[in-house]
């Protein structure tokens, strides 16, 4: 089980911040047909409740074989338009200048996204990267549906497990493990939050 929670947070977690830089960069500086609207319709798919696609998203994985898989676990996760659209937010604040002089020296977009726009984009990126850890190591529904044995789930459906296994609960266990499960996500946002703090600042500071 423990296997199970940190493999997914951990795969889960590299995967979507990869995609959400990428992603926000493109609608950040790139020029490409319908783009407002594209990510008008991103933005949309915000408003969409997770259960909505919770049965879709599990036909999909039963037809590919992923069911009780990291594979089944990770990939419907992978894609935040909530920390896209704070990426590209905040990309958006940044001085277009110092783009403009990487390209005139020859600096193709990887090179401009890697050496200038994510060391400039620092505290939004561990911002957004302790918003998605937190909610990947409390994620409930989906590890409850996608997985069906104890080695694969995560913690917060060991919780559920332990609180009913045969048919009474043992109240000091499960607080035990509450803690287990609360305590990384303390810790995380303990060093990481002057980080955050400026993350969340750096837009209405800028002046």
């Amino acid at each position: 089980m423990c296997a199970g929670v940190s493999g997914r947070t951990l795969a889960g977690e590299l995967i979507q911040i990869c995609v959400a830089v990428l992603s926000s960069y493109a609608f950040a500086y790139l020029r490409f047909p319908a783009k407002n609207l594209v990510f008008l319709i991103f933005l949309g798919a915000m408003m969409v409740p997770g259960a909505v696609v919770l049965l879709p998203n599990y036909l999909t994985i039963a037809n590919l074989g992923w069911v009780n898989t990291y594979a089944g676990l990770v990939i419907p996760g992978v894609g935040s338009v909530f920390a896209m659209f704070l990426l590209r937010q905040h990309m958006m604040t940044l001085p277009g200048e110092v783009s403009e002089a990487a390209k005139v020296d020859g600096a193709g977009h990887l090179r401009i996204l890697w050496s200038i726009i994510l060391p400039m984009s620092r505290p939004m990126v561990v911002t957004v990267v302790v918003i998605a850890l937190v909610e990947k190591w409390n994620d409930f529904i989906w590890p409850l549906v996608a997985t069906n044995t104890d080695s694969m789930r995560t913690l917060p459906v060991g919780l559920l497990m332990l609180k009913n296994v045969e048919g009474f609960t043992n109240w000091g266990a499960v607080m035990a493990a509450t803690v287990f499960v609360v305590l990384p996500p303390l810790v995380v946002f303990f060093f990481a939050q002057p980080q955050i703090i400026a993350g969340l600042t750096q837009g209405a500071t800028k002046g």
